[in-house]
């Protein structure tokens, strides 16, 4: 320790610290009253006596006070400074409160004197402020008053007196800060700050109650700035003690002010309260987020989601989503200091919510799980709000492994209608300093969304990106958003593609200013190019069109850049000589022109130094020479003008020039008649012309010059090729000349066709025709064909409803030479089929799809030579097959046509439509392409049959034709209701109304198609394009059948029909009506060729498609949310009476007009025929299950799509029993179908060619019988063991299911393997419930479930002994399959079973013994496979064999983990075959252990050792 030496010429006299005092000198009144009254004086330093003197009673109060601390040791009046106090506080207080605890009078005295004392404020001040204590230096410690707090028979009357101080210290000015108001002061100036800092942090509380009640009732009367120091100070004052009554008066006080909700809820946040207080302290939180300022928001969240636990964490993220009212920065309030930062409040705050969010979930893993739990539960979209979305994006960010769980909910809230776009605008609208991670976070999600398949969620994440790019008006995060764009446009998936640039042309549209300055960046979209296809080239020739033109007189060079460089490349696709960059430059320029040439954009800047127009004019000129001599380009740009006829206005001079290109029209196409004759009969190739369907006569002034320019196709460029998209090029001039009318053209749809002689299709003459004549005459028929469907589309437009610009007369003058040509298009296209039937003719494409690889054009003469070397390669292919018995096609040897063609072979584009030529037709077209022009041997054969008169059914499929049905033009939806025109059966022989099923087949089948098109089941892209009819892509469900709700009535009238004829043995109807209908039309006679319409056959196929068509339109999803089209539909298959007994058994029954009641009379309608159609035919009976089974999916569909504008369920009035009591309905007709005795015949030859038609009947009856499995063990156990594999079936004639035969075995034994593991899969999934923690099982739901297992079991064990009957290698491999994947599934539950082990012992063991019957059956089956090399099934083996290694283990460790009192053991057993006789190989072996080893190898043996 150091020592301190006075100065020697110090004049004050030195005190030792811890001298002994000298003799008591008391000072004197006047000094003590000169210091009370700050008056300088000279003061000695007086030193304690050990024992107390008696005061003077003349003495003041202050001198008592300052006299009783001297006589402890402290110094009060000290004019160098605070008091002086000693240096052993400690013994200095306790002197202290043994002086006033001894003597009352003297503490009554004390405490006078200190109020005295401290009644000025100077002396306050110093009393407060810290003070220096002696020894070792000055130090500055805690004040005066603090120590004197420390004493305890004084401080409740300190802090009172103090408390009673503070008051007079309230009229301090405040200042305004950023926290709030506060003290204009400094804190060694403000008395009020001073005196709360004494009660701070206090060693103890004498009486705590009474000081806290005095400070809560001064509280009370504090200024708004004190107060909310003083409760923020609270905890810091008051200990642990008297919680209650502070919660209970701060919450009173946020009631009457909510401005001081902060420093309480830190208040809140600091005390140690109990689980009540919390959770009270937690209600009142609550209650405040409604009433409290926005800026404290923040603060209150942060408390709630820290205070949460497993208990009130639910209610808390309910509450806060409840009454929060965060719908992002929509308010326009600015703050007053807005113009230092430049930003609102309302940013400030929200950015500040969105932080305590995101900290607390952050901190509070249980939160996240607690969200996602919260906003599963909801199912109603008027309960979601704007922060639901938040939350899910805080979680993303926050929780990695949760990512995958947001994502998926975001989908299926949004396919739910519970988030809407408008939600998202309101998340982000208005926030200009949106942090980057939430910018990231946000992009993921809508990367995620794009890459959805649903349309629904994909445009939501498009717009996602809008919004982003829209509210973020920085470089950096719009140059994000367009990067994960171009991702997207580069990803190679087509709805990805497609919706990535859906997003461009909107971002294009709206934010042309803004993207062209982030030109750079999307130009890398061109990069792209070769793999778009033609609909996500349209889009991208739009996103760059509207830069180019949008901004190109700005100051900004951008606009001319991006406008030349377009042209620049444009111009470059449109002169190269591939086709494919053909397209690109051909979409485009069109693309350009329908923007620059709208009359609606005529205020558009020129993109050049020539008008727009003019510019429109030399683009199209450039378009139209580059692809003048090749058709396929040349249609494409004909195509592109049409669309663009049809959704633009172009300019007179464009329009000008368009006309210029129709006027040669007629010299091309057309010639001249005289008195309906041709002028110059001159045949092409020896081939004599004639006119074929003259639907004028003699007035007909004209004739389409087909056959000529036939052959002259075969020389040079082909110019029938582009005379249907010409034609409506033409037809579109026409009507925008004439305001809708065709009155000038309209000669073209009666006028005849010059053709090659109707003679030459008789069976003698084709026989006697060279190659090229047929492929003159296949063309001739091919181009009128598609002459006739546009004509029908063109002229069908003239009588639709729509058209109101057509008068009466003339609709009526259109629609019979419609019927007519109409009759015409069938009759041409059965002859075509016939004629592609002996002589296969690849056609060329006259609706290009480009998605496919390039097409062959028929532009000269070689190329039958190549059609023949393609024959010849096909033939080596079929029988390389045919050797190899190969499943997927080889490539061709030794040939190169593949690479001079780049086309599939017509043999391959056949199979795909299921129509393969006979081999006579493929040596045919060999022989007649060598020199000596012989016919083939199949030729010679028919040659002999020559004069029997040949028969075509108009109604059988057109096989051939239909493997290149893609090439044809298609039928507009216009031209499906052509029949509904008719009146009083129009054109007819009779009044048979079902003179019009020919017709109507023809329109049903192209029908089909569509909807084939409309369906979202199909997978594979090119297959759908190669089906797909060029003009129909694009268009939207609800919109196509929206145009055919007229034609619903008239489908169910031609369905009656079908019905009345098939079912009801109409006898009376004309045979004759095809006849008559086909003279009227002027269709041609073919000698010893009769093109017929059977009555049967046609109603048959009639019913067939309609059936199919129905089924279709009720599975689209866009009409189940039309509920009006979906109504037309069922509506118009509703019975005559729909009788009350048919829901019989339902507690609520629908009533008529809602939805369920015309589902359920749509059912008993469709019910009623299957009924009729059971006796007549399996295979159309099988067609109307199929078609209630759609309904029952489509009821489903409807529940669960269908939601009404305010987010509920729009099938509150729908019965939900409905679906239950149909599908019991369904089980019943297909068990009915299954058990009919129906003619041997008909099942057998329907089967065998259709075994899936089985198995889906199979499949509906096991899905919607009352037990699934009983079923499966009655037909597992006692139905099919009756097959044998012989062929034959014991007792034939008391069979339960007709429909189970040899044929149909294989069928029936996959489907019972396959529902019967989808039963026992069901049943894990349910003991997985049962294992849960909080679910509790009973016993009997236990046993039940104990039992189904057993029943799956004994199922599964028939099916396996059927093996021991049934020689079949497929059945075997089956067996060996599905027992694998049994077994899997059985392993899942013996947790399960050894958990309940001691319970159900007797059970479980059966179960396992049964099970090992079906596992030693499926080992024998795997030794015979190898043994016998059966490829089929040793493929199998391997997983089957590790599957049962695993049962093996255990059972064994469940025989070892339990007290069962059973043996198990494993041993080498003996090979045995299926009939169990001993493999003769094995004979050798040691027969000691003949009476142990009696069963397969490595299979286990349980034994139950209590039964001996």
């Amino acid at each position: 320790m150091l020592s301190r030496k006075r100065s020697s010429k110090s004049n004050t006299p030195f005190v030792p610290p811890f001298a002994q005092p000298p003799t008591t000198k008391l000072l004197k009144p006047t000094t003590a009253a000169a210091a009370a009254r700050n008056e300088p004086t000279t003061s000695a330093t007086a030193s304690p006596q050990p024992k107390s003197t008696p005061l003077p009673q003349s003495q003041s109060p202050i001198d008592k006070m300052v006299s009783l601390l001297a006589d402890a040791g402290c110094t009060l009046i000290n004019p160098a400074g605070p008091p002086c106090l000693p240096s052993d506080l400690y013994k200095f207080r306790q002197r202290l409160d043994g002086i006033f605890s001894r003597d009352s009078s003297l503490r009554a005295q004390f405490l006078k004197g200190f109020s005295d004392y401290i009644s000025s404020t100077f002396n306050l001040r110093r009393v407060l402020l810290p003070c220096h204590q002696d020894g070792f230096g000055s130090i500055r410690r805690d004040s005066f008053v603090r120590i004197l707090l420390l004493v305890r028979s004084i401080q409740q009357d300190l802090l009172d007196m103090l408390l009673e101080k503070l008051p007079e210290y309230f009229d301090v000015d405040p200042v305004v800060s950023s926290c709030g108001f506060s003290s204009s002061l400094r804190v060694d100036e403000d008395v009020a700050r001073l005196i709360l800092n004494q009660f701070r942090w206090l060693d103890f509380l004498v009486n705590s109650e009474a000081f806290v009640g005095k400070l809560l009732q001064v509280l009370t009367i504090c200024p708004h700035h004190l107060k909310r120091e003083i409760i923020g100070s609270l905890p810091e004052i008051i200990g642990d003690q008297n919680n209650t009554s502070v919660v209970n008066s701060l919450q009173q006080m946020l009631q009457e002010d909510s401005s001081i909700v902060v420093p309480v809820l830190d208040s809140f946040s600091n005390l140690n309260l109990d689980d009540l207080l919390q959770d009270q302290v937690i209600m009142i939180a609550l209650s405040c987020i409604r009433t409290i300022d926005i800026e404290h928001i923040p603060y209150l969240l942060r408390f709630l989601l820290l205070s949460t636990n497993t208990s009130n964490s639910r209610r808390i993220i309910s509450k806060i989503r409840e009454q929060l009212k965060f719908v992002g920065a929509s308010h326009t309030q600015i703050s007053q200091n807005s113009k230092l930062k430049g930003i609102s409040v309302v940013h400030n705050t929200e950015a500040s919510i969105l932080d305590a969010l995101r900290s607390s979930l952050r901190f509070k893993n249980i939160l996240c799980l607690e969200i996602l739990k919260e906003l599963k539960s909801l199912d109603e979209a008027h309960k979601h709000k704007v922060i639901d979305i938040w939350l899910l994006v805080l979680i993303f960010m926050n929780c990695e492994t949760l990512q995958k769980s947001v994502e998926k909910l975001f989908k299926k809230k949004i396919l739910d209608g519970c988030f809407q776009e408008y939600m998202f605008e309101q998340c982000i609208h208005g926030i200009k300093d949106l942090p980057k991670d939430f910018l990231t976070t946000f992009v993921s999600l809508a990367a995620y969304m794009l890459a959805c398949k649903e349309q629904r969620v994909q445009e939501f994440g498009v717009h996602i990106y809008i919004c982003l790019f829209e509210e973020l008006c920085d470089a950096y995060s719009r140059q994000e958003v367009l990067g994960a764009l171009l991702t997207h446009v580069g990803s190679g998936i087509h709805f990805e593609v497609s919706a990535a640039l859906d997003a461009m042309v909107k971002l294009a549209s709206k934010k042309s200013q803004e993207l062209i300055s982030l030109s750079s960046h999307i130009n890398g979209i061109l990069d792209y190019l070769e793999g778009f296809s033609v609909e996500n080239l349209h889009k991208v020739y739009e996103v760059f069109t509207r830069l180019a033109v949008s901004d190109h007189s700005s100051s900004q060079p951008y606009g001319c850049s991006i406008a030349n460089e377009l042209l620049m490349i444009l111009r470059k696709q449109i002169n190269n000589s591939d086709l494919m960059y053909k397209k690109m430059g051909l979409i485009g320029t069109l693309k350009i022109v329908s923007y620059i040439a709208d009359t609606n954009n005529s205020s558009l800047p020129p993109l050049s130094q020539r008008s727009n127009y003019d510019e429109a004019v030399e683009l199209l000129k450039l378009s139209l020479d580059s692809c003048k001599q090749m058709p396929l380009p040349l249609i494409l740009f004909y195509e592109e003008l049409v669309l663009t006829l049809q959704s633009k206005t172009l300019h007179p001079v464009v329009m000008e020039w368009i006309g210029k290109q129709v006027v040669e029209f007629e010299s091309v196409y057309l010639c001249d008649l005289d008195s309906g004759n041709l002028i110059d009969q001159d045949s092409s190739q020896g081939l004599e012309g004639e006119l074929w369907m003259n639907l004028d006569g003699d007035i007909s002034p004209i004739c389409l010059n087909i056959l000529p320019l036939v052959f002259s196709s075969i020389r040079s460029t082909s110019t029938l090729q582009v005379l249907p998209t010409k034609f409506i090029l033409l037809s579109l001039v026409e009507r925008s000349a004439n305001q809708g009318s065709l009155g000038g053209i309209d000669a073209l749809l009666g006028c005849p066709f010059h053709l090659p002689s109707s003679k030459l299709f008789s069976e003698l003459s084709w026989q006697s025709l060279t190659v090229k004549q047929k492929q003159i005459a296949i063309l001739s028929l091919y181009y009128a064909s598609n002459w006739m469907r546009e004509l029908l589309n063109v002229f069908s437009t003239q009588v639709v409803k729509e058209c109101d610009i057509i008068s009466q007369a003339t609709k009526e003058e259109i629609i019979p030479k419609l019927l007519k040509r109409l009759i015409n298009l069938v009759f041409v296209e059965c002859l075509l089929d016939s004629c592609l039937k002996q002589h296969p003719v690849l056609l060329p494409e006259l609706c290009p799809h480009w998605e496919l690889s390039p097409v062959i054009e028929f532009d000269h003469a070689g190329d039958l030579e190549k059609m023949n070397q393609l024959h010849k390669g096909s033939e080596g292919i079929s029988q390389n097959k045919k050797r190899n018995r190969a499943k997927s096609s080889s490539p061709l040897a030794n040939s190169n046509i593949e690479d001079k063609l780049r086309q599939p072979t017509i043999v391959d584009t056949w199979k795909k439509a299921g129509a393969i030529p006979s081999q006579e037709t493929i040596e045919e077209d060999v022989l007649v392409t060598s020199s000596k022009n012989k016919q083939s041997e199949s030729d010679e054969n028919q040659a002999d049959n020559s004069n029997v008169p040949q028969n075509i059914e108009l109604s059988a499929p057109v096989k051939y034709l239909e493997a290149q049905r893609y090439k044809f033009r298609p039928l507009s939806v216009d031209c499906l209701t052509i029949l509904t025109s008719l009146k009083n059966n129009e054109g007819s022989c009779c009044a048979d109304p079902s003179a019009e099923l020919p017709l109507h087949l023809y329109l049903l089948r192209d029908l089909h198609k569509k909807l084939d098109q409309l369906s979202p089941t199909r997978k594979q892209t090119l297959a759908r394009c190669s089906n797909a009819a060029a003009g129909f892509t694009g268009i939207k469900s609800n919109d196509f059948l929206g145009k055919l709700r007229p034609w619903f009535p008239y489908l169910r009238k031609n369905f009656d029909r079908a019905v009345l004829h098939i079912l009801r043995e109409d006898t009376e109807t004309c045979k004759e009506h095809w006849i008559a209908q086909s003279s009227l039309a002027a269709n041609p006679e073919i000698t010893n060729t009769s093109i017929l319409a059977s009555p049967t056959q046609t109603s048959i196929s009639v019913f067939k498609e309609t059936l199919l068509c129905i089924g279709k339109m009720l599975n689209l999803p866009d009409v189940l949310k039309e509920k009006e089209i979906l109504s037309d539909i069922l509506q118009a298959f509703q019975p005559m009476e729909i009788s009350g007994c048919f829901f019989q058994g339902m507690q609520l029954i629908p009533s008529p007009g809602n939805m369920d009641y015309l589902y359920s009379g749509a059912y008993i309608f469709v019910g009623t025929v299957f009924d009729e159609a059971t006796n007549f035919s399996f295979t159309l009976a099988s067609e109307v299950l199929l078609t209630l089974e759609l309904l029952v999916t489509s009821i489903r569909m409807f529940l669960d799509v269908s939601l009404c504008e305010n987010g509920k369920d729009a099938c509150t009035e729908f019965s939900k029993e409905i679906v239950p009591f149909l599908c019991n309905k369904l089980g019943s007709y297909a068990q009915k179908l299954l058990t009919h005795k129906c003619d041997r015949d008909d099942v057998d030859r329907s089967l065998k060619t259709k075994g899936e038609m089985v198995q889906k009947i199979l499949r509906i009856y096991l899905a919607n019988c009352q037990s699934t499995s009983d079923s499966l063990n009655e037909l597992a156990c006692s139905v099919l063991p009756q097959v044998s594999s012989s062929g034959t079936s014991v007792e034939d004639d008391n069979q339960t299911f007709p429909t189970l035969c040899p044929a149909t075995m294989i069928v029936w034994y996959r489907v019972m393997h396959e529902e019967n593991i989808s039963t026992l899969n069901k049943l894990v999934k349910e003991i997985a419930v049962l294992e849960k923690p909080r679910v509790g099982a009973e016993v009997e739901s236990l046993k039940r479930l104990l039992n189904k297992m057993l029943q799956s079991v004994n199922v599964f064990v028939s099916l396996i002994s059927v093996c021991r009957n049934n020689d079949k290698v497929s059945v075997h491999a089956m067996a060996v399959k599905y027992g694998g994947k049994f077994i899997d599934s059985f392993l899942k539950v013996f947790d399960f079973l050894q958990a309940q082990f001691e319970m159900h012992k007797d059970l479980i063991l059966n179960l396992i013994k049964e099970l090992q019957k079906a596992t030693r059956t499926i080992q024998t089956l795997c030794s015979e496979a190898k043994g016998s090399k059966q490829t089929a099934i040793t493929c199998k083996i391997p997983a089957t064999k590790r599957s049962m290694e695993r049962f093996l283990f255990h059972v064994k460790g469940l025989l070892y983990a339990t007290p069962s009192g059973c043996s198990f053991w494993m041993g080498n057993l003996k090979h045995k075959d299926l009939t169990g006789q001993i493999v003769s190989s094995q004979a050798y072996l040691d027969t000691q252990n003949d009476d142990t080893n009696n069963d397969d190898s490595a299979d286990p043996i349980v034994e139950d050792q209590t039964a001996e």
